[in-house]
């Protein structure tokens, strides 16, 4: 796989990857969205089966929560103009005994440092869930909830965030500092930044 040429291309190549098409459940169907000018990346673990249908990126409850957080409409956020989203699984993997699978493990050695590169104006990643965590901030400190409270040392750069999915409201109850103090920050940030 080439390093060369135009973002659309390899947009193009990812929408076509057939890397894992034996080993998935469903045929694949990578999703993202990108564009050089974004100055916004969500890094988040992979599509569910409701986006694996649609096609569109975060067109579930997970998406209505995070563009909540964000403080964006629907409009704003489907920009890749504007925010570019790359899960660290294109294509959904499946359903487990807990919920959804991991991500796939061959799609980010693959495309993710390639996709990076071709967007030289990120100014904010927004690191959703642990296995964005664990490639974005090398693990970060060792569990989710203290990487996401100790969240001002990876900032402006980074913002470790959970996962959007209503399977995290009990963590969210039990962390109501999150959204108090977390939040306010994004929200100021993600308007300067679209401003």
């Amino acid at each position: 796989m080439s390093r060369g040429g135009s973002l659309d291309a390899l947009l193009q190549q990812v929408r076509a990857c057939q890397l894992c098409a034996d080993s998935l459940e469903h045929a694949p169907r990578p999703v993202l969205q990108a564009s050089r000018s974004a100055q916004i990346l969500i890094a988040g673990q992979a599509p569910g089966r409701r986006v694996h249908v649609s096609g569109v990126p975060f067109d579930d409850p997970s998406g209505d929560r995070l563009r909540n957080w964000l403080g964006v409409d629907a409009a704003t956020f489907y920009d890749p103009a504007k925010i570019a989203i790359l899960p660290m699984g294109f294509c959904y993997p499946g359903h487990g005994k807990s919920g959804d699978l991991p991500p796939r493990k061959e799609c980010a050695p693959a495309w993710r440092e390639m996709l990076l590169d071709k967007l030289p104006h990120i100014q904010l990643t927004l690191v959703l869930g642990q296995y964005a965590l664990d490639y974005h901030l090398d693990g970060g400190e060792g569990s989710l909830t203290a990487t996401v409270a100790n969240w001002r040392a990876y900032w402006p750069e980074f913002l470790p965030l959970p996962h959007p999915s209503p399977r995290n409201n009990i963590w969210l109850r039990r962390n109501p500092w999150f959204e108090q103090d977390v939040i306010p920050h994004l929200q100021q940030r993600i308007a300067t930044l679209l401003d």
